[in-house]
């Protein structure tokens, strides 16, 4: 009997509505010869790329293994990824110069932000004349965006603002945003996980009647999909069916978690306002991750960022037993009280990220992972917050770009190595061929 062929850009549609599916073993002959294949030894799946940032640098010292090289041992705040340590990659020595004053004085949050993915200082002002450069999540976008229904996906957990004046003189928009499509236009971040979600899955474009009438959370998005889903599952092979299934499932999950979510939002608090972004920050922030995750397991979208807050941001953290502002607390000044609140938001944060590498690993495709095929970089534009160090960032690379990306070892740079170095090296693994990002000087050797 004849293997059924099926399309990679293969959508479920119904009702204004479509859902993308994951690598199937039916897609596999459409696969095997796409222009679009950056991976290597005859993997055919596409590579995806995220950037995470996390706000307020970390506690170095707690951040940064002792050793180098392949046998180095986690430092205390990466232990959370020990389950997945020969997934990434530990850089020591990465800098983002443009992020230093250059005789602009304080605002040092705003410009981490800003040029996180840019490395392009920040035109300071408060106004409507903000300048910054092009995001490399953008500069990827432009050239292979065009393969995936979104060409980018931009989220994060809090609200931000492209007016008003945020840091000391800089533009709220500098410290909201870590995407710029052009030198002056971010890219804004969608933080309510529903709305991403109907970015992902809508029909895209203004809504029609239909999707103004439905109720999203009293009726799943599968349901409007259920007869060509139905169809579907007639032509695939047994595999492919038990993958459809646990791909349904998971979409079924996330949106119960959404509605869940929402609900706790707006519950009703006598006499007491409900704070902007209420609900618990672990929840938002995993909801997010998991949205990534079918971006990328549908190939909705290659290319994601991920603000965990925005620059300068006063979060507090009461599920690790930190009720004071995140900000507030960063700077230090080397007290052992504030320094130990730090190392539990350190590592919350990498607990989180923990979870969103467990989920990629989770996602089987031909014969790989999705974190196989994806090269997804956690860090901040800060390393040591207290002393607003742009230098010696916290950062590392997770996953294996396909196969060309050689993992499972903290690795010493120079220096002021630009961040962007690593940024050149990543695009040109992802299919996007730029020589220079921003202040790069050359590339990394990832493999």
């Amino acid at each position: 009997m004849t293997r059924p062929f099926l399309p990679r850009r293969t959508f479920l549609k119904g009702l204004g509505l479509t859902i993308g599916l994951p690598a199937l073993e039916a897609m596999t002959p459409a696969l095997a010869p796409a222009k679009d294949n950056n991976a290597k030894d005859n993997n055919p799946a596409p590579v995806r790329t995220a950037y995470v940032f996390f706000p307020n640098g970390a506690i170095m010292p707690a951040w940064t293994p002792k050793d180098e090289g392949a046998s180095y041992t986690l430092s205390e705040t990466l232990i959370p990824l020990q389950n997945y340590t020969p997934d990434f990659n530990v850089y020591t020595g990465l800098a983002q110069d443009e992020g230093r004053a250059k005789g602009d004085g304080p605002g040092d949050h705003a410009r981490c932000a800003s040029t996180y993915l840019t490395g392009a200082h920040p035109f300071k002002t408060a106004g409507a004349n903000i300048k910054v450069g092009v995001s490399v999540d953008q500069v990827a976008a432009e050239q292979i965006g065009e393969l995936t229904k979104l060409p980018s996906l931009e989220l994060g957990v809090e609200r931000g603002r492209n007016a008003g004046n945020c840091d000391s003189g800089y533009s709220c928009a500098y410290s909201s945003n870590i995407s710029w499509k052009t030198a002056t236009t971010p890219m804004a971040k969608e933080t309510k996980a529903k709305l991403a979600f109907e970015r992902l899955f809508g029909a895209g474009g203004e809504k029609d009647e239909t999707q103004r009438e439905r109720d999203f959370f009293r009726k799943s998005i599968l349901d409007f999909v259920a007869a060509d889903a139905k169809q579907l599952q007639r032509r695939l092979g047994q595999t492919d069916r038990r993958k459809i299934e646990e791909y349904f499932t998971s979409v079924r999950e996330l949106e119960t978690r959404i509605a869940r979510a929402e609900a706790d939002e707006k519950a009703a608090r006598p006499d007491y306002k409900i704070p902007e972004n209420a609900g618990d920050r672990k929840q938002q922030i995993r909801l997010m991750y998991d949205l990534i995750v079918l971006a990328f397991q549908t190939d909705t979208t290659r290319i994601a960022t991920f603000m965990l807050g925005n620059a300068g941001s006063n979060a507090s953290y009461p599920m690790v037993g930190v009720n004071d502002g995140h900000h507030s607390i960063s700077h230090h000044r080397n007290e052992e009280g504030k320094v130990s609140k730090l190392r539990q938001i350190d590592r919350f944060f990498v607990d989180q990220f923990a979870y969103f590498l467990g989920k990629l690993k989770a996602v089987e495709e031909n014969g790989s992972t999705l974190l196989d095929n994806s090269m997804i970089v956690y860090g901040s534009g800060l390393g040591d917050g207290n002393r607003h160090d742009h230098a010696g960032l916290p950062v590392l690379l997770a996953g294996r770009g396909g196969g060309r990306v050689k993992t499972g070892s903290h690795i010493k740079l120079s220096s002021e190595t630009p961040l962007n170095n690593l940024f050149v090296s990543m695009l040109s693994i992802a299919g996007a061929k730029v020589e220079k990002v921003g202040d790069s000087s050359g590339k990394l050797g990832l493999s």
